[in-house]
């Protein structure tokens, strides 16, 4: 498998230049004043800045085709060149790997998904390194190189070492994803957390554009969350801030794989509301497609499942509001399919449990296929070759 340079990055060595190509990068194209008025920069400071950025051809003045519909813009606005480096990002699940290839302002060019059917991993990395040989091949149609891949996996995921601590869908522990991936392709690897490379998308590209303070709540297979907090992904000390699906709601409640109690995830997560459906109507449901079709078709057994499940997201989600006070709270996830089945249960509950004002935060959902989550994953490959970690 080629092999690309480890060395070359965008010329971004000064906070202030991170911060001015990442303002670009996110709400550009911007002139030079703009950039100025959104970084509270100097006008010196903002034009040493872009001069390197943009001798190497990272930034570009004038509007590019894609952005030509915005009326009114001036004439010579700064902009990144999203054709100057291509990624690849690849999110990981416990059935499926999704691949794409992107450019620097990471929108996708290529798509690819694998079933997974062996998670053990040396065979999920033969197969990770499958999909990149074929995106690889992919680029070279783009006569551009790529310049990071970027990995995305549910649990306790250590960014900085490349590890993957634990991650129950896959029945991982201490797995070094960052070597092994950067040792079978070549490429610069950054590993991180599913939901914070989503949540990094986000911030830059999605809902979270503009926002110093916002929350993203996955549903699904897994309840998960990630945390912005003035302008900061964070990551926490020990790098599993925003666990909701680990806050423990009802001490008599279900067990939960991480040990405890009526955990969020134990109640709401897609294999809890499959137990519970199969509890209180003592049906052989398989899966969340055949417990959401029973709700559907009215069954008061499943439609109790998934409202005690939104019952016990909203609470979680005031408790993030309480605790943070974000602008906005983002919900996705796959588990947004039943979203008609608990969405009430998750706004009373969040109404009840959040303090005062808190109450007012924006709380919006936004459905994300898989392919939006492995962008993530190339968001962060992004990141770390700009030298902008937010972390």
């Amino acid at each position: 498998m080629r092999s690309t340079s480890r060395t070359e990055a965008v010329p971004a060595s000064t906070p202030a230049a991170s911060l001015v190509f990442t303002t670009v990068l996110s709400h550009g194209p911007l002139t030079r004043t703009e950039i100025a008025r959104r970084t509270t920069l100097s006008s010196a400071a903002v034009t040493k800045a872009v001069r390197p950025l943009m001798e190497a051809g990272y930034l570009v003045e004038g509007v590019d085709e894609e952005a030509r519909s915005s009326l009114g813009r001036p004439a010579n606005p700064v902009r990144v060149d999203g054709g100057r480096a291509l990624f690849i990002g690849v999110k990981v699940t416990g059935d499926e790997i999704i691949a794409v290839l992107t450019d620097l302002c990471c929108r996708i060019r290529v798509a690819r998904h694998l079933p997974l059917t062996d998670r053990e991993p040396g065979a999920v990395l033969a197969a990770i390194a499958g999909l990149v040989q074929e995106l690889l091949t992919e680029a070279d149609g783009f006569g551009v190189e790529v310049r990071g891949l970027g990995l995305a996996v549910s649990g306790d995921v250590d960014r900085t070492a490349g590890v993957v601590r634990y991650s129950p869908f896959l029945d991982w522990r201490d797995v070094p994803l960052a070597d092994l991936a950067g040792t079978v392709t070549g490429l610069p690897v950054t590993v991180d957390n599913d939901v914070r490379a989503l949540t990094v998308a986000e911030q830059w590209f999605g809902a979270g554009v503009g926002l110093s303070d916002f929350a993203l709540v996955t549903v699904g297979a897994g309840i998960g969350c990630g945390l912005v907090v003035h302008g900061r992904v964070v990551s926490g000390a020990h790098g599993v801030a925003g666990e909701i699906g680990h806050l423990s709601i009802d001490p008599l409640g279900p067990p939960c794989h991480c040990g405890n109690t009526g955990c969020v995830e134990a109640i709401a997560g897609d294999s809890a509301i499959v137990r519970r459906v199969r509890e209180v109507t003592g049906l052989p449901v398989a899966d969340s497609g055949q417990a959401l079709e029973l709700a559907h078709q009215g069954d008061p057994g499943a439609k109790e499942a998934y409202a005690r499940a939104g019952e016990a997201i909203g609470r979680a989600i005031g408790a993030v509001v309480n605790v943070l006070g974000p602008q906005r709270v983002i919900i996705s996830g796959e588990g947004l399919a039943a979203y008609d089945l608990f969405a009430e249960q998750i706004r009373d509950a969040f109404a009840a449990s959040a303090f005062g004002t808190a109450a007012q935060c924006d709380v919006m959902t936004r459905p994300l296929p898989f392919e939006e989550w492995a962008r993530g994953a190339a968001a962060t490959a992004i990141q770390s070759f700009i030298g902008t970690d937010t972390y």
